[in-house]
Order: C-alpha cells, then sequence, then structure tokens
C-alpha cells in the first residue's frame, strides 16, 4: 500500500480496530495512531512516496525465571503492549534503515560474517538475523525502513530483542511470505546478539517477544523448545503488572551479566556437563562442599537459585491455571528473594553507593504493604522492577514510585497477544 494511502487511513480512524486489537488499552489509541502517522511521514521525508508494509515486535516482560533460559532451564514470560515499529518497502541491495533518535545505518547483505567493528550495534544484528535465516535455507534480501519503538533502552523490556524479532518478521515477509516461525525468528536473534552483537543472552527475551502472549518455555531442547500458552489476564484478579525504570545505567555491566552463566556452568563442569540443565539437583546438594572448592561460594549460591527458580516457574503456571493469584503473588515474592539472596543481580558490587533497584524494591514494601509483591526484572544489575499491584492503589503506586525515580519511570501495561507481526 502506498505511504499516502496509508496515512490518510489512520487519520481517517479506518485502522482504529487494528490498533485496539494490537495495544488493548483504550488510553493509547490516540498515542499510536499519531505515532504510525509521524513514522510513515518519516519515512516518506527519508525515502519517497513507496509501496510499503509495516511490521511490529514487541518487548517483553520476563514474570518468572529469572537466569534460568541460558541454563536450558523454565521460564514464564509476556509480550506488552510497548513495542518496536517499522515502515518498510523492499530494496534491491543492502539494508538502509534509520531508527528514531540514531543514525543512518547500511548493511551490505553480500558479506554475512561477523565483524569486529560490528560488536554492539544495531548493523551487527541485522547481519546476524539475516546470516542465521539464510543459513537456515530462507531468502533474504534488501529494504530500507524508517523504525521507532517505545520499547525502553535498557529498562529491562529487551529493546535489543525487539529489534532483532522486527527484523526478522520484515526478512520473513518481504521475502518468505511471512513462513519463518516465530521459534526460527527468536533463535535468529538469539545468535545474532551471541555472535554479531557479542553478548552473551540465553533464548528467553526472543522467544517472548516473537511468540507472544503469557506463555510457559522449558529450554530443555533448545533447538525445539516447549511452548504453551497461558491464558490468564491479571486483570480478572484487579492487579496491574507495573515496570518501574529506576534509572540506574547499565555502563560497563556486561561482565556482570557474564558471570552468572559462567559460574553456573562452573558448577556444571564439576560433573564434567555443560549447564545446569544436565546436573541432578540432588546430587548438586550433596556435593556442594567440593563444588564450593572449586568453583566458590557465588558459583554455588547462583546455581542453588536456578534449581528452585526453574522448579518454581511450574508452581507459578500451576498456580495460575488454578485461579490462585495470592499464591501465584508468593511465589513472585519467592522468586525475588531468591534473585536478590542468592543470584545476587540486584546491584553491582563495582558501585556499592547506587542500589537504585534496591531502593525501589524496599520503597515498593513500603508502599504495598503485603498486598502486592515485587522483584527484580530481566538481567538486574541496574534497570527495573516489577511489581503486581491492586488495581486500587495503582495510581498511588505510581506516584510514589516517580517521586523517587521521575516522572513517566512507572509503566502500567497490559500484556499483547501478539508477537512480531506484519501489521498492514
Amino acid at each position: 500500500m502506498k505511504t499516502t494511502e496509508l496515512k490518510k487511513g489512520f487519520q481517517d480512524g479506518k485502522y482504529e480496530e487494528l490498533l485496539r486489537d494490537i495495544y488493548i488499552d483504550e488510553s493509547v489509541l490516540d498515542y499510536q495512531k499519531e505515532r504510525y502517522i509521524k513514522a510513515i511521514e518519516s519515512f516518506e521525508e527519508l525515502f519517497g512516496e513507496k509501496e510499503v508494509e509495516i511490521y511490529s515486535a514487541p518487548g517483553r516482560s520476563e514474570i518468572g525465571g529469572n537466569h534460568t533460559d541460558h541454563q536450558l532451564g523454565r521460564v514464564l514470560a509476556a509480550s506488552i503492549n510497548l513495542d518496536a515499529i517499522a515502515i518498510v518497502a523492499k530494496k534491491e541491495n543492502g539494508v538502509v534503515l534509520k531508527s528514531e533518535g540514531y543514525p543512518m545505518i547500511n548493511v551490505s547483505l553480500a558479506d554475512l560474517l561477523p565483524k569486529k567493528e560490528e560488536e554492539g550495534t544495531s548493523e551487527g544484528l541485522i547481519r546476524g538475523v539475516a546470516a542465521k535465516l539464510k543459513e537456515e535455507g530462507y531468502e533474504i534480501g534488501g529494504f530500507e525502513a524508517y523504525v521507532t519503538s517505545d520499547v525502553l533502552n535498557g529498562a529491562g523490556m529487551s529493546s535489543s530483542a525487539a529489534f532483532e524479532v522486527l527484523t526478522g518478521n520484515i526478512l520473513s515477509g518481504l521475502y518468505n511470505e511471512g513462513k519463518v516461525s516465530p521459534v526460527l525468528i527468536a533463535q535468529a536473534g538469539q545468535y545474532a546478539e551471541n555472535v554479531f552483537f557479542g553478548k552473551p543472552c540465553g533464548l528467553m527475551d526472543q522467544m517472548a517477544s516473537s511468540v507472544g502472549n503469557l506463555i510457559f518455555i522449558d529450554f530443555a531442547d533448545v533447538k525445539n523448545p516447549v511452548i504453551k500458552k497461558v491464558n490468564v489476564n491479571f486483570e480478572d484478579f484487579d492487579h496491574s503488572l507495573c515496570i518501574i525504570d529506576t534509572k540506574g545505567s547499565h555502563a560497563d555491566l556486561t561482565d556482570e551479566y557474564a558471570a552468572i552463566p559462567e559460574e553456573m556452568k562452573k558448577v556444571a563442569a564439576y560433573f564434567g556437563k555443560e549447564v545446569l540443565h544436565q546436573i541432578d539437583k540432588n546430587e548438586f546438594y550433596i556435593h556442594i562442599p567440593e563444588i564450593r572448592k572449586v568453583a566458590g561460594d557465588r558459583a554455588v549460591l547462583r546455581a542453588m537459585h536456578w534449581f528452585e527458580e526453574t522448579d518454581r516457574v511450574i508452581d507459578q503456571v500451576n498456580a495460575l491455571e488454578k485461579e490462585d493469584f495470592e499464591g501465584f503473588k508468593s511465589l513472585i515474592k519467592a522468586s525475588g528473594d531468591s534473585s536478590f539472596k542468592y543470584l545476587q543481580n540486584v546491584y553491582s558490587v563495582k558501585n556499592l553507593s547506587r542500589q537504585e533497584m534496591a531502593v525501589g524494591l524496599a520503597f515498593s514494601d513500603v508502599i504495598l504493604k503485603g498486598r502486592g509483591v515485587s522483584r527484580v526484572h530481566g538481567g538486574g544489575f541496574a534497570g527495573t522492577i516489577q511489581a503486581f499491584v491492586p488495581n486500587d492503589i495503582v495510581d498511588i503506586y505510581k506516584k510514589n514510585m516517580e517521586d523517587i525515580f521521575g516522572q513517566d519511570a512507572c509503566h502500567v501495561l497490559k500484556i499483547r497477544k501478539y508477537g512480531g507481526m506484519k501489521v498492514l
């Protein structure tokens, strides 16, 4: 469809039901309409009036399974109603992409090998996703795109995974009739982030963004993970999902993140295995005295977190399916306590005077008074916390958290039913 025709459709309200279906929250529909119109206009300014398609990929919220995925454990995760969108036109050679607020980038797809100079860049992610899809036998090709995202960068909602999934869906839609599976798109995103971007990560972020909805994932067979939709709406229990950006800096934290899987793998190596999933839980506990000598105490504590957390995910799913929301909240609290005490990813030991997430968790306890719960969200060390807040005190909770962390720090979110998708 031509950009002018698309823009007129949004202006005339033609796509209001579509936006309501994707973003759920009635209060954001006007914002989303204007956002799409502005994105189309920005594309036109850069590339002219053309036949285009629109793609979307959501951010994610980890509900359960903190740092379990990279050891082939279980997670409970959801796509949320914040996303990256792209206005896209097919192009013969290479990728020309402009993300709002960033310089234009050009990526030749003639060379699909990792490049040292592209580590930590969007160019690396695009090249990596394309390389994986081609390796798996799919067609790839060029495109020009304007991208805008309201998935907060560095705020634990996984903006990088949304970008990877967005790229995978564009290549699937433009060159493969939309037939690349959401699981493969997620795997291509993880491959790009690990090999081309240079960041060790599991598969949860990409899978939650790509598949969508509230899902249970078991990564025991990482090439064919078990995925199960959990049919629960938190609002049915008069609670809202809140994500609070505590504004901590992620600078210089890559080694902190990397140390978690490295130390867990040290424990697995004691048994001659690669990851904790391959170890019997009882055998681990029996051998803790010897493991401490080989891997150190923090590695032991982090492994303890993993064994209990991956089992806890099953309990969370069972509680939700039984509509036992109070039981579910107690499991969320147990997850948060384990992350704080055993996984130890609430603050960085590099700068002990900066403990924004710990302050947010402590203040949440004061505000919620046991009626709601909060926990570390995502990778940790800096960034966001998650809270399940009774609806009658959401406004109070939001105001109090923003008094501490600033305007728009607290996001009241909805679970989106779609993962990566072609919008129009």
